[in-house]
């Protein structure tokens, strides 16, 4: 046997007047069972006195328990398949075999009578349902019981918030939906996550978060908040255990890693015979839920929308939101007093981040070419920055490629090239060109077969990438038309507007990069020359820097942060499978360096790029000597970021 949490013994006995008819189910009964103590609840069950569907709300307070029962030759492995997928199967007690009772959890329980209703299994398949065990109790004996957090402990702590729980609102049994998420597999037991679904409305999100965060041990924080696409769930109103619970408008649905993940493991294991508690009708234990927060969970969780189509939200501590906010300040600055201060606008960097954490595959272009009197035309400012930000993404295992004018191919291949040779950059980035050729370009270029529904690429990053204009030119910070040297990558942008999950950033430092669009009316009012130079292609984030490689820089940091804060690491997972205790040495050494920044420099300098202010062809960036201050600039970065 193995004490899990602590135990508060109660002796509260059942009093005459609250014994709930069986005939009575409606909110009388379920009043009277919301305040009824665990052992009076339990004894209505055990006897068959109360006609409801689910015990969700009963015994206000207390915690509910998942019920897993397993011949003991398997209960080794499944003790481990719940370690490995904390989130779902967050494991309160393992019964010893032939044990009915649960002491961390109950004082008079017997797990053969003590559950609304059970499933039986056989080799693999539901073969019906029972009120009651007890005519299996000689099986039983060589059988284990475990005992798992249910999401139905925390309820009652979203309430004490005012967050309101719409499945006990509507008299409904949660939603519960099979998802795409594969748990860790282990032996005998793989299968998919499965997640209860509560609406919530979306003023009270980090309000339902911050309840439930602490309560690890009955699931914790959500998985994913916003559209059940991104789970592989097609239909809310088709649950696969539970039932539809209706959104109200404003509500936005919250998913949260469900213990019937425990009853897709026993599906998938074929055992000869087991038995699970039905879906909703859960063990009432003696526990309070005060007792079921962990006290050292200090940190505190903050919810940022990514996206509005599809619906999408992220978590982070507010720690580490705290430390990119800080990053965002430091690039902030405007070394060449042109008033980009006025561009800023707070959390961009936060979200534009959030969405490359969760983006599997990212598409990066840069160049400007401003000296369009030499060859090359492109300046120093755009490439470091874009290596930074692709060195990170490939260390965090996502696929990375940059597109770039045509004409520039060979020259930025030899760069990528001369990268990896210096150190500069781990591995190497795939290079694309594009050309228009048909009003459909731009959709067969991003998705597959021109399909919306199957894109290449779920992000796209312009940095330092000159921006088109609101009368179709490309113009630099004097004026200068330079269209003719300027592929339209802006119209991948505009496409990806289109393209349901494909988000976009802007990454500039004049306002006449590509997806700085989004802040022209300031660039109009404060930028000199804004009225003609201003970018007209808005991206969904857009993130000004005094320099743009500053934000490049920035982005690599952030990207590092998020993927070492332990809540945003643990929804992006969906709680599932092992938790990373600490950052691989890959993501570190991806990082941004004074060293690698000043051979990239040097790199660019030997290919004839110029500083983009001055036309020098020296060691500088935008006018600005990379020692002291661009090696300033990434050191103070690298020093939030450790």
């Amino acid at each position: 046997m193995r004490r899990i949490i602590p135990w508060r013994k109660q002796q509260i006995p059942m009093r005459p007047q609250d014994v709930v008819w069986k005939g009575d189910t409606g909110m009388g009964c379920l009043r009277a069972l919301r305040s009824l103590a665990p052992t009076a609840v339990r004894g209505l069950i055990r006897h068959n006195q109360i006609n409801v569907r689910n015990t969700s709300g009963m015994s206000a307070g207390y915690n509910q328990a998942n019920v897993v029962i397993l011949q003991k030759a398997l209960a080794d492995d499944f003790e481990r398949f719940c370690h490995a997928n904390s989130g779902p199967l967050p494991l309160l007690y393992r019964s010893a075999p032939g044990q009915w009772t649960c002491p961390p959890l109950s004082s008079d329980s017997d797990i053969r009578t003590d559950c609304l209703q059970y499933r039986r299994y056989e080799h693999g398949t539901y073969t019906g349902t029972a009120t009651s065990l007890d005519t299996y109790s000689q099986q039983l004996q060589d059988m284990v019981t475990f005992y798992l957090g249910c999401s139905f402990t925390f309820e009652s702590a979203m309430q004490k918030l005012g967050v309101p729980v719409r499945n006990v609102e509507q008299e409904r049994n949660v939603s519960m939906y099979k998802t795409a998420v594969p748990c860790q597999a282990v032996g005998p037991f793989s299968c998919n996550l499965v997640v209860t679904m509560r609406p919530i409305p979306q003023d009270q999100l980090r309000a339902a978060v911050i309840a439930t965060h602490p309560m690890a041990e009955y699931h914790g924080a959500p998985v994913h908040i916003g559209s059940s696409d991104f789970l592989g769930i097609r239909d809310l109103q088709n649950t696969d255990y539970g039932d539809a619970v209706q959104l109200q408008p404003g509500d936005v649905p919250v998913f949260w890693a469900c213990g019937v993940t425990g009853v897709e493991a026993v599906l998938s294991c074929k055992p000869v015979l087991a038995f699970t508690h039905s879906p909703g009708c859960m063990f009432i234990t003696d526990v309070k839920n005060e007792d079921a927060a962990e006290p050292r969970s200090t940190e505190v969780p903050e919810v940022v929308q990514i996206s509005s189509d599809p619906l999408h939200y992220s978590l982070v501590s507010q720690r580490t939101a705290d430390r990119i906010r800080a990053l965002e300040a430091i690039i902030g600055v405007d070394p060449g007093e042109r008033g980009i201060t006025h561009l800023l606008t707070k959390d961009e960097l936060l979200k534009s981040c959030l969405s490359l954490s969760h983006a599997k595959s990212v598409l990066i272009t840069t160049g400007f070419p401003t000296h369009f009197q030499h060859q090359p035309p492109e300046e120093t400012d755009g490439p470091p920055g874009a290596l930074a930000i692709a060195a990170m993404l490939q260390a965090l295992g996502k696929e990375v490629a940059i597109v770039t004018d045509e004409r520039a191919i060979d020259m930025n291949r030899s760069i990528v090239e001369k990268a990896v040779e210096q150190g500069a950059l781990a591995a190497s980035v795939p290079l694309l060109s594009y050309k228009e050729d048909a009003a459909d370009s731009a959709l067969r270029f991003l998705c597959e077969n021109g399909d919306p529904a199957s894109p290449r690429f779920d992000h796209l990053v312009a940095i330092e990438r000159a921006g088109r204009a609101s009368d179709g030119n490309y113009y630099n910070a004097r004026k200068i038309n330079i269209k003719h040297l300027v592929d339209p990558i802006d119209n991948l942008f505009v496409a990806a507007q289109n393209i349901p999950g494909v988000t976009t950033t802007g990454i500039g430092d004049g306002g006449n990069e590509l997806g700085t669009g989004k802040v022209k009316e300031a660039v109009k009012k404060y930028i000199p020359n804004g009225d003609v130079i201003a970018c007209d292609v808005a991206a969904d984030f857009t993130v000004i820097a005094g320099v743009s490689n500053w934000g490049g820089y920035a982005v690599s940091c952030a990207l590092y942060l998020l993927n070492t804060c332990e809540i945003h690491e643990r929804y992006l997972r969906r709680a599932v499978g092992f938790p990373k205790l600490s950052a691989p040495e890959p993501w570190a050494s991806s990082l941004p360096s004074v060293s690698k920044e000043e051979k990239l420099l040097q790199i660019l300098v030997s290919h004839g790029v110029r500083s983009g202010k001055t036309g020098n062809l020296a060691m500088e960036v935008d006018g600005l000597p990379f020692f002291n201050t661009h090696s300033e600039m990434i050191q103070r970065l690298l020093d939030v970021t450790a």
